[in-house]
């Protein structure tokens, strides 16, 4: 039950992106005060996961804005949904940018430099906009290996089912900050 919700909200976060990159082309060319307007959504989105990140984790406002703005991004780029993100990003680091973990897992996401050796080249993971990037990247490859089960790419993120459990209990409680994100998607 569980692995089919998780399945269906990536599909209808992969769905929306299409749509929402489909209508803002064509917004731009027919009216761009559309785009003005979705912009506007957009921001109201991003404020709202800052304020949640602020309230419920103790970061201050601007360190806030710029996680909501680079988990935003990486949901986008990556097809995958923002609670989801939230969800992983709470629970290795509790919204902490120089968290230190097991293996030297490091940053937002807790990206293991040597497990990922060619992606974290060169950057400071940190940097909250490279952390969730490269976490986002990792979790975007584990899903396209297990074709599509949210499980099985949370189990490899992770390294266990209780991880992958413990995650998708957790994206739930950040549904409703995802849910202002998808109904700014243009054309929701």
């Amino acid at each position: 039950m569980r692995r089919t919700f998780l399945l269906l909200a990536l599909v209808l976060t992969c769905v929306n992106t299409a749509f929402a990159q489909e209508n803002t082309l064509a917004a731009s060319d027919a009216n761009p005060q559309a785009v003005v307007q979705q912009d506007s959504r957009l921001d109201a989105a991003r404020h709202k996961i800052s304020e949640v990140i602020t309230r419920k984790f103790g970061v201050a406002r601007e360190k806030a804005q710029t996680i909501a703005d680079a988990v935003m991004a990486s949901a986008s780029k990556y097809s995958l949904p923002p609670a989801l993100l939230l969800a992983i990003i709470s629970i290795e680091s509790r919204f902490k940018e120089t968290a230190i973990g097991a293996n030297n897992a490091t940053g937002l996401m807790q990206v293991v430099p040597s497990a990922h050796r060619k992606l974290v080249r060169n950057v400071d993971l940190m940097e909250p906009e490279t952390n969730i990037e490269i976490g986002s990247s990792i979790l975007h490859g584990y899903l396209k290996s297990a074709q599509g089960d949210v499980d099985a790419a949370l189990k490899n993120y992770g390294g266990s089912r209780a991880y992958a459990e413990k995650v998708s209990l957790r994206a739930k409680t950040f549904e409703p900050v995802a849910a202002v994100y998808s109904a700014s998607a243009p054309g929701q």
